[in-house]
This record gives structure tokens, C-alpha cells and sequence, in this order.
């Protein structure tokens, strides 16, 4: 999937050429592509693009459960926190708390694929009510659970939203680390997209932490 994102840079013309008629809705082949689709704007930072791809995705899918469904629930969560935090609560805790039930179920069948999953979702939900204590019990739930699977990439996105969370909320030391793990995971991983964003994220943080320690002084 690094490889996806850092490099993954086909055009619409390619694609149709690899997936043949994407207006044909006897071609089984479209939710592939919008899956795909959607995970890449997601970790590229599109959230527009990624909303736009999950629906399709949906739309193609319908009430067909795989596996695949289960993760588009999870990047459709996340993706929707990010879309509507600040703008639309309601949407956001709505569209959360689905995903969340969602998720609930697949852990409940696959502990090592979608707990991690469902503590992020439920860490991002409780960010919404400002409940810190649960807030950082889930998201350092997420990260432990991920490490556990093996799942680096998502490990390193639990650790920056976590990173995220301590930096909308002035602690910006705690951000700070986070965000230093985060990199390491991403490194690990392999996508230097990711390393260079979170690079730049621990820069500003940065700058924000000596600040602190010179009033300090």
C-alpha cells in the first residue's frame, strides 16, 4: 500500500484501460478499483476524493459483507471524522457511530484484523466530546493492538492521530512524541509521503515546544 500511495500514480485513462467499461454495471471489477481508490485519497490526504470513492465503492458493493467492506467501514469512519470535525457534529458523531458498530462486529470475529481498527474509531469519537481520558486509552489501545497484528501503517495512523489529538489540545510535548513514533512506523513501512508529512507536522510542533520551554525560563 506504500508503494500505492508514493507511487501508485495511474491515470483515469490507464485505468479504464486495466478495468475496462467502468459505466457497465455488470463489470465486478469497479468495487476493486474504487477500493483502491479510496485507501490511496485517504492516505494521500484527499478527504473529498476519499468520501467520493467510498460511496461509489458502497454503491457498487451494496449489501454484499466481505472483508473489504469491513475496512471501507473503517477509512469511511475516519474519513468522515476529518470531513466533518468542526463543521458538522451531529454528521460526524452519526456517521462514527455506525462505523463503530460496524467494526464492533468484525472484531468480535477477527480480533487481530479490526480491534486496532475499532479503538481508533473509538478514540476519534470520543475526541468529539472531549472525553481525554477515554480519548487517550483508545488511541493507545489502537497502537498496542496494531503492534500486536503486525499492521506498522496503521499502528503509525494511530499514533498520528493520537499525535493530532494532544496538539489541538495545547500539549504539544505529548504531540510531539506521537508524532516521532508515528514517523518511525511510517518509516518502517516504507512510504516517504507519509515520513516527509510527519516530518513536517514534528517541525512545527517543534517550534512550538521550545517556545514553551523559553517561557519557561
Amino acid at each position: 500500500v506504500s508503494v500505492l500511495i508514493d507511487k501508485g500514480q495511474a491515470t483515469s485513462i490507464e485505468a479504464k484501460a486495466a478495468f475496462e467499461d467502468l459505466n457497465d454495471p455488470e463489470n465486478r471489477l469497479r468495487g476493486v478499483l474504487y477500493f483502491h481508490q479510496a485507501i490511496q485519497a485517504y492516505w494521500s490526504g484527499y478527504t473529498e476524493r476519499c468520501h467520493h470513492y467510498i460511496e461509489k465503492h458502497m454503491s457498487v458493493v451494496g449489501q454484499v459483507v466481505r472483508l473489504s467492506t469491513f475496512q471501507m467501514e473503517f477509512y469511511h469512519g475516519l474519513n468522515s471524522i476529518d470531513k466533518y470535525r468542526g463543521k458538522n457534529t451531529f454528521k460526524c458523531r452519526e456517521i462514527a457511530g455506525n462505523c463503530i458498530s460496524t467494526m464492533r462486529e468484525a472484531a468480535a470475529n477477527s480480533d487481530w484484523n479490526f480491534t486496532n481498527k475499532l479503538c481508533l474509531l473509538e478514540a476519534e469519537r470520543q475526541s468529539l466530546s472531549y472525553n481525554h481520558r477515554q480519548a487517550i486509552a483508545s488511541y493507545d489501545a489502537s497502537i498496542t493492538s496494531a503492534r500486536k497484528s503486525g499492521f506498522i501503517h496503521e499502528q503509525g495512523l494511530a499514533c498520528e492521530k493520537a499525535g493530532f489529538y494532544h496538539k489541538r489540545n495545547g500539549a504539544v510535548c505529548k504531540a510531539a512524541e506521537y508524532f516521532k513514533q508515528a514517523r518511525e512506523c511510517y518509516e518502517e513501512w516504507g512510504s516517504s509521503m507519509k515520513v516527509d508529512f510527519i516530518q513536517g507536522e514534528l517541525n512545527n510542533v517543534q517550534i512550538l515546544v521550545n517556545s514553551e520551554l523559553a517561557r519557561e525560563r
